[in-house]
């Protein structure tokens, strides 16, 4: 990930969590956030896909999995996965809880991190 040499079809919404993951084990979260959004930008730029970013996304995540990780650090992947399930929903996935696609898809947010329009 962080060579920006992953197989783009590998590299799906579990694939995002389990990297986010593995820099919350290292850093607290705002290293942590500033090293993976600056890998994954870098990533979308090598890929042809930097229209794909989304800092919003990538800081609710980066944010959920922090908080769901807080004094367990070094648990196992697949002891969180199996406990953080709704991390990993698809329909509706846990930012649509938080967020409307109004909110979500615009420009603004994509750019930048928006806080949540939804009551959860």
């Amino acid at each position: 990930f962080k060579s920006a040499t992953v197989d783009p079809a590998e590299f799906d919404h579990e694939a995002h969590v389990l990297v986010a993951w593995r820099y919350l084990q290292d850093d607290d979260l705002l290293p942590a956030i500033q090293k993976y959004s600056e890998a994954l930008r870098a990533l979308t730029v090598k890929l042809g896909v930097a229209g794909k970013y989304h800092e919003t996304i990538t800081w609710f995540y980066m944010i959920a999995v922090s908080e769901r990780i807080v004094g367990k650090r070094n648990a196992d992947w697949p002891g969180f996965k199996a406990a953080n399930e709704d991390l990993f929903a698809r329909k509706p996935s846990l930012i649509q809880k938080y967020y409307s696609d109004a909110q979500l898809m615009s420009e603004h947010a994509r750019r930048v991190f928006v806080l949540p329009d939804l009551a959860a």
